[in-house]
């Protein structure tokens, strides 16, 4: 069985992450799991000394080093754990089921590689615990994420509020169709409005395309505001954001245009980047 997956770290963002994967959880029927990597360049697990022959006395020195890496690997190990059964307590409060706990010692990309085909919907937070970053910035880690996991990825906003309406990023290319087929078929949104939005020229072929994606979600049982404006377009999407109380943003992972390249061209990564609120990336 798939789960709803949520890397917790001592960030101040997985507070967060807690609170959206708990509901997310719930929203899509799925179990819970909680996953605590802990970074092994920053903490190695042991030391290798066989190359250090001819040291002498000084060979001591390094094995020291070596005895206290590993007991700040123990304790960082330790202190994970007791981060993740918090965790655990606060999703259970929010009304998530008992969830799943897993730590691994490595590399978060290589751990998330590993679980990707038990992986129904990753949560993560927008910064890490080592990012310098601002919470409305996004960490080193979420781009090599995004273009490694193969499934949808929640990335969180600072802090956390039941999602009411939702904006779907609308560009007409087939990436984006495929978009509005998987965002029909899931649970994640259910019941909830739909705001189709395209920031393109006003033309006819553009008007067809989204009445078309319009169409699809209506099919499945969505109540839909379409609307196509003109203009930069992360700035008409944002506008369109605070207008409308949009509280969690879905977009296409990666695509043939502007708005659909994430990480690749420059409007998704800037939006991204800029966005206040969640965003949940398709693939």
């Amino acid at each position: 069985m798939t789960h709803v997956m949520a890397c917790i770290d001592n960030s101040q963002s997985s507070l967060a992450v807690c609170d959206y994967a708990a509901w997310a959880s719930q929203q899509l029927d799925a179990p819970l799991t909680l996953l605590h990597v802990l970074d092994e360049e920053k903490y190695p697990a042991a030391a290798d000394l066989s190359g250090n022959i001819g040291l002498g006395s000084r060979e001591h020195l390094l094995e020291e080093l070596a005895a206290l890496d590993a007991q700040r690997a123990r304790l960082a190990l330790e202190q994970g754990q007791h981060l993740l059964e918090a965790a655990r307590e606060r999703t259970v409060i929010f009304g998530a089921a008992y969830p799943e706990l897993k730590q691994r010692h490595g590399h978060l990309l290589e751990s998330l590689s590993d679980l990707q085909d038990d992986i129904r919907l990753l949560v993560i937070g927008r910064v890490g615990e080592d990012s310098t970053r601002s919470a409305h910035s996004i960490g080193s880690q979420i781009e090599a994420v995004v273009r490694t996991i193969h499934r949808p990825i929640l990335i969180t906003a600072s802090s956390f509020k039941t999602p009411a309406k939702v904006m779907l990023a609308f560009d007409g290319s087939p990436t984006a169709y495929k978009t509005i087929q998987m965002l029909a078929a899931s649970q994640l949104c259910e019941g909830l409005p739909i705001h189709l939005v395209m920031v393109s020229v006003d033309s006819e072929g553009n008007r067809e395309a989204l009445e078309k994606a319009r169409s699809m979600l209506l099919s499945s049982g969505f109540v839909v505001h379409a609307e196509n404006r003109q203009g930069d377009v992360e700035s008409a999407l944002h506008a369109y954001q605070a207008e409308h109380g949009i509280d969690l943003l879905v977009m296409g992972a990666y695509g043939h245009s502007r708005i659909g390249q994430f990480l690749v061209g420059s409007t998704t990564t800037t939006m991204l980047r800029t966005a206040t609120l969640p965003v949940l990336l398709l693939r």
